[in-house]
């Protein structure tokens, strides 16, 4: 590997150890020649967020054209053109290795680009069709890299993993999104629930509000159960990492239960010492054993 493409995997993974914790934990139970594929990856999506969410004072048009400069020095990567970035030659050699579907990452951007002017969306429809892009399509991504017994029929439940990662995301994230001008909760989730924007932007977690985020800890669960048999069809070496993450994202919802859904009183997440009772545990699992669904 040449010096500029090493360069590239270590500033991908640099970007998944830091603000990636628990799924670069489940990454590390991964044989070490997919490792890298998958730091690649988060670094793509984790640097296309970084470019919406980290330059909030800029206006949104200036932005939008960060964002369309760096999706344009990737495209002109595809095209085979030499491209001056610090990670993107490690996300064209993973694309490459593993033939990608290109339209994915299409997808993906097109969500990205939506979040710069979008700040919360009417109906369930309209948010799976944001996480289409953004987190759907990062399951099918992964796909080939951990790879199947039977790809067909893993699809459908890694992209279900995708809805369930990031709509677990949305609901810890409640206060961090409102104080970005953006809710993730549809506007009719809220509205059976009397709740509005402006109440949610009080800080204080409602009876109301407990009670709409109890119904989306069961709404994201519902997908975490469709993801289910999924991993089990998996190549083996890749079952341990899958299981992981699965289960340590499942257990933030249970930390946001155990809290009794009060998600403005502190970023929920696991413990440390479970996190790596779970890791280890499931590289003890044997491969093909069910995956226990979060309840």
């Amino acid at each position: 590997m040449d010096t500029d493409l090493a360069a590239a995997y270590a500033r991908c993974r640099e970007l998944h150890r830091e603000h990636g914790r628990t799924y670069y934990l489940a990454t590390r139970l991964l044989p070490a020649w997919k490792r890298r594929h998958v730091h690649a990856l988060y670094g793509f999506t984790r640097y296309a967020d970084e470019i919406v969410d980290r330059t909030e004072s800029r206006p949104s048009a200036e932005r939008a054209a960060l964002l369309t400069a760096w999706s344009e020095r990737f495209l002109a990567g595809l095209r085979g053109e030499e491209i001056d970035d610090e990670l993107l030659p490690a996300v064209l050699h993973t694309i490459a290795v593993f033939d990608l579907d290109l339209d994915d990452f299409e997808k993906f951007l097109r969500s990205m680009a939506m979040d710069i002017t979008v700040t919360g969306y009417r109906t369930y429809d309209d948010l799976l069709d944001y996480m289409e892009g953004s987190a759907a399509v990062i399951g099918t991504m992964m796909l080939p890299i951990l790879g199947s017994s039977d790809p067909a029929a893993a699809r459908e439940p890694a992209r279900q993993l995708g809805f369930a990662f990031q709509l677990t995301n949305f609901i810890r994230d409640v206060a961090e999104d409102l104080q970005r001008g953006r809710i993730y909760l549809p506007e009719e989730h809220l509205s059976e629930y009397g709740v509005t924007r402006r109440i949610l932007q009080r800080g204080v977690a409602t009876p109301a509000i407990k009670e709409l985020i109890k119904s989306e800890v069961a709404r994201a669960r519902e997908h975490y159960a469709a993801a289910a048999p999924g991993i089990p069809l998996l190549e083996p070496a890749s079952q341990a990492c899958m299981r992981t993450a699965y289960q340590l994202y499942g257990g933030i919802l249970n930390e946001i239960e155990a809290a009794g859904y009060d998600v403005f009183a502190r970023r929920a997440k696991v413990p440390n010492q479970r996190r790596v009772a779970v890791a280890v545990r499931n590289l003890l699992t044997r491969p093909g054993t069910p995956v226990q669904i979060p309840v």
